[in-house]
């Protein structure tokens, strides 16, 4: 049974994103935080547009197939199987959440190819462990690289030093070869602004999320080679057409050497 009164965080992100997915409790917590924070509609914009760019550069250039992503929200457009699998058909996808609404929403809605493979895991991210040994069982071969996904989602970790040890756990069980992608939002250019929204959010019921600052979220990539153009905000990460102002939240993507 849901509960249709209480907020929902993937519901609101899956509202700011033009989505269908919510109710209204959903709607009302998503335009208070807008009206605080305007910025939060291009920054999920932007956020889902380094996605697919990242996404692509992955399964292109980088000749990646497997990708592992945890956090993965509720479907919206250009998820990463989507993406992945319109460059490569074969790309096989594993995505993580310990949502149960999340799940039934993407085993539903997120059909892959027939070439390729999309798997979903009820998995906590603090559990790293499990995470690796249901997707090994289902469907990546970690004998070959392997791109992690960590979009919006290390947020969610109170504890910096915890978040750290998690990527560290995963990163660890990655081949060489293999990638990592992380994104998450930032208080160093609208930070009064943005941490006024947060703290509404974080009272509205939703799962409470932090932000970081942009060396912290670097720092998840210690030992990683950063690619160009390193840790930046989002619109910066390898843009393509018109330039779209920076927004409180950094990315980057790195390769295991």
């Amino acid at each position: 049974m849901i509960d249709t009164t209480v907020s929902h965080s993937p519901r609101i992100w899956n509202y700011w994103l033009g989505g269908k997915d919510n109710y209204e409790i959903d709607r009302e917590i998503g335009d208070q935080f807008a009206r605080v924070f305007p910025e939060i509609v291009p920054i999920a914009k932007e956020s889902r547009a380094f996605l697919t760019r990242a996404v692509t550069f992955l399964a292109g250039e980088a000749g990646i197939r497997q990708f592992l992503d945890i956090g993965t929200g509720l479907p919206t457009v250009n998820n990463t199987h989507e993406v992945a699998q319109r460059v490569a058909p074969d790309s096989r996808v594993v995505y993580v959440d310990n949502d149960p609404i999340v799940l039934a929403h993407a085993r539903a809605l997120l059909v892959g190819s027939p070439e390729g493979l999309t798997e979903y895991i009820d998995a906590d991210l603090r559990e790293p462990r499990a995470i690796l040994a249901a997707a090994t069982e289902t469907t990546l071969d970690f004998s070959r690289p392997v791109a992690l996904m960590l979009l919006n989602i290390l947020g969610h970790i109170p504890d910096y030093d915890q978040a750290r040890q998690i990527v560290a756990a995963l990163v660890a069980a990655l081949p060489s070869g293999s990638y990592v992608a992380v994104a998450d939002g930032t208080n160093v250019i609208k930070g009064p602004e943005f941490e006024a929204a947060i703290a509404i959010w974080n009272q509205s019921g939703s799962v409470p999320y932090h932000l970081r600052s942009p060396e912290q979220i670097g720092s998840f990539l210690d030992g990683l080679d950063i690619l160009e153009p390193g840790v930046v905000s989002c619109p910066d990460w390898r843009p393509q057409g018109t330039p779209q102002p920076v927004v409180d939240e950094f990315c980057a993507v790195a390769r295991k050497p």
